[in-house]
């Protein structure tokens, strides 16, 4: 990665742990391409007391004989040290080093044993010294077999848990050429979202559909296999999965209406949907007002905007992207555009809303849905206040029948809150602008906002 952006708050969450005088165990996972390896690298700069050992898929003894080598670098000595894991971690322990072993899945795998090893220096020896352990990993399910779950080797000793997730709008905002109006943000964001090593890798400076073209439609493309090689390396029969993302991202969002469209049971779907989560891929939604672990009315959401543009175009139709070559962006994926990035859309009309109405203190925001009823932004505040907000991101101005409908849908929310009188605000979010019947009435009325597309990004 050329360009680091933004990760202030990990940063300063690593340096404090390097400079405590107690020792520290520091766990960062997440997702491939998110950052973890720059990031840590970012953490030790100026530091020459570091050991930072890079994992590959090896044997054992060529890992061990590796970080002797890098070990030796900085602390000489350790060529004497015998060569085991438990030798050389307690001895770098000692000199109250910074060691960091990246891709310690990889590690694992070599040494099913390093976890227990790691824990029973930790108990004995580690945690009497100033010395920090780092341990890094993409494989989320063995990161938190060997780290984080209540039977793991490691469980309650890290001092620090760093779940790295995407860089949030205003960061990839960086990547993005100073040309970019707030639309071309919003439809580079729609597609790339957060993944920095996605964002960085594309050429950004052309037109968004020669963008998508050539790195993602095109054979060649940078993009063009990369959520099919993350999730091979994340899952060992991945086809079905495949088949459920792809149901999802064509707008099969409850356990039902995937089951139909896989075939298979609705009651496996929460199995294969609880691997996804985990994995950081999908999200389950229920609406704001109900209790996630009971509410039986939730939806599946791909949570990475790449994915879901590569599973709902690309996954089973390169092909025709091959025979269209350069048209394929212009045909078949620039009409339906606009209603892709929509949904990512609406989630950036729910991010600014606090800073849209600083006076109020949200307890919750999310969206709410009930059989035909629907709203895109709900607000519910520590005093009884609920924000319902339309988000239109259409090539026309919203429309009275947006705010009509709105008022219509809010009315059947059911909240009570502790003092149970709940005072209703309205918000439209709008791509291009507002009709005027709508600015009429957003200017006699103190209960209703009018917010376009520049003013939602500068609020995020």
């Amino acid at each position: 990665m050329d360009r680091f952006i933004d990760r202030q708050t990990e940063l300063s969450r690593f340096r404090d742990c390097y400079g405590s005088d107690e020792a520290g165990m520091v766990v960062i996972f997440g997702r491939r391409r998110l950052g973890k390896t720059e990031l840590v690298r970012q953490s030790l700069t100026d530091r020459d007391d570091a050991v930072f050992y890079q994992a590959t898929e090896t044997t054992s003894q060529v890992q061990l004989d590796e970080f002797v080598d890098v070990a030796s670098e900085s602390f000489p000595s350790v060529d004497r040290i015998k060569g085991e894991w438990e030798s050389l971690l307690g001895y770098l322990a000692e000199q109250d080093t910074v060691v960091v072993l990246d891709e310690f899945p990889y590690l694992i795998d070599a040494d099913e044993s390093l976890p227990s090893v790691i824990q029973r220096l930790w108990d004995q020896e580690i945690q009497d010294t100033a010395a920090t352990l780092v341990l890094v990993g993409s494989s989320i399910s063995m990161m938190e077999e060997a780290t984080l779950l209540g039977n793991s080797p490691l469980y309650g000793r890290f001092t620090e848990k760093i779940d790295l997730r995407q860089l949030d709008f205003d960061a990839a905002c960086e990547f993005f050429p100073d040309s970019y109006t707030p639309e071309e943000q919003m439809f580079a964001w729609g597609v790339f979202g957060g993944t920095p090593y996605y964002l960085d890798g594309v050429e950004l400076d052309h037109d968004l559909g020669t963008v998508i073209q050539r790195s993602i439609l095109s054979q060649q493309g940078f993009l063009h296999n990369e959520p099919e090689y993350v999730l091979r390396t994340e899952l060992t029969e991945p086809n079905r999965y495949f088949a459920i993302l792809k149901a999802i991202a064509a707008g099969n969002t409850t356990a039902n209406e995937i089951a139909g469209t896989v075939g298979i049971d609705g009651k496996q779907i929460s199995t294969y949907a609880q691997k996804l989560e985990r994995l950081r891929l999908v999200e389950r939604e229920v609406p704001i007002t109900e209790d996630k672990t009971k509410s039986r009315r939730g939806r599946y959401r791909i949570v990475d905007p790449l994915f879901r543009f590569w599973f709902r175009f690309v996954y089973g139709n390169e092909d025709r992207y091959e025979r269209l070559s350069d048209d394929a962006y212009e045909t078949v994926i620039e009409p339906e555009m606009a209603d892709f990035v929509s949904q990512e859309f609406e989630r950036l009309c729910q991010d600014a809303l606090p800073e849209l109405y600083p006076a109020e203190t949200f307890v919750d925001i999310g969206r709410w849905w009930y059989k035909e009823h629907e709203v895109d932004v709900v607000g519910l505040t520590d005093d009884g206040t609920m924000v319902a907000g339309e988000c239109k991101f259409t090539s026309s101005p919203l429309d009275y029948g947006a705010l009509a409908s709105l008022e219509d849908h809010a009315d059947e929310i059911r909240w009570a809150p502790n003092s149970g009188d709940v005072e209703r605000k309205y918000v439209l979010f709008a791509r291009s602008g507002f009709t005027q019947s709508v600015r009429e009435a957003a200017a006699e009325r103190d209960d209703l906002e009018l917010v376009d597309l520049a003013e939602i990004i500068e609020n995020v």
